[in-house]
């Protein structure tokens, strides 16, 4: 039960600014000493569920920003089918990741409200971006959003709601792809995911996940919302630098 308090809780926090909890989950896991064959998976399975009811809350909520974000997933969706087949990458990569998180998360803190002026992004930068962006989701076994918010904000594309609901599509769709490119690469894998504690866990996350987003896509201020995502990010950071926050 401990396992599925704590997924509930990441479901929760991420969900509330459109993401999924990808990067808490296989934290969690790897506490619980799950083996790292099985990490990725169960983890997307978990993403794929929150960000589900994510996306239909922050697009019910009308937070989608102008349509021609809609070129963020072309080129993401093969690339995180692509990146799902591939091995996790690095250690050095993995510090790198994990301390521009950090740095994003404290730049949120410093500035707790939306950007006043939004700035205007050409398609092709969209495109290159969402492709970037996919296979980075794909081979770390996340929906990607953990990094596209943070572009999002900081390039002034969207404020805080529409940065959210951009990024949970992007989340669910490139769930999808990775989830399909890992099992592509290990079939074996997908016999194991519906066993036991998954039964449990998919239940609780989804509701966790809906009360999250329910509340981030109508309820919470635009502070609360960027301060939890600077926790969400920190979160993620520290999984990737090696520190046990969670120990």
């Amino acid at each position: 039960m401990a396992v599925a308090f704590a997924l509930a809780i990441i479901a929760f926090l991420y969900a509330s600014v459109g993401h999924a909890g990808a990067t808490g989950y296989i934290a969690i896991f790897a506490l619980a000493n799950y083996s790292a064959t099985l990490i990725k998976p169960l983890a997307l399975i978990l993403n794929i569920a929150v960000a589900s009811v994510g996306c239909w809350n922050f697009l019910r909520a009308g937070h989608f920003p102008e349509p021609r974000f809609a070129a963020l997933y072309g080129l993401s969706i093969p690339a995180a089918f692509i990146g799902g087949s591939l091995n996790l990458p690095g250690l050095w990569f993995e510090k790198i990741v994990g301390v521009l998180l950090l740095l994003s998360g404290l730049c949120l803190v410093e500035k707790p409200k939306d950007p006043i002026n939004l700035q205007h992004v050409q398609l092709p930068l969209l495109f290159l971006a969402g492709g970037l962006l996919g296979l980075l989701a794909g081979f770390t076994g996340t929906g990607g959003g953990i990094f596209l918010t943070p572009l999002l904000l900081f390039t002034r594309w969207c404020n805080t709601r529409g940065a959210a609901a951009v990024s949970v599509l992007f989340i669910l769709l490139n769930s999808l792809a990775g989830f399909a490119g890992l099992l592509l690469s290990k079939p074996t894998a997908a016999a194991e995911l519906l066993r036991g504690p998954m039964l449990l866990w998919l239940p609780i996350v989804f509701i966790s996940g809906a009360l999250g987003s329910r509340l981030g896509s109508s309820y919470w201020p635009v502070k609360w919302i960027r301060y939890t995502l600077a926790l969400v990010l920190a979160i993620a950071g520290c999984k990737l630098l090696g520190i046990h926050w969670y120990s």
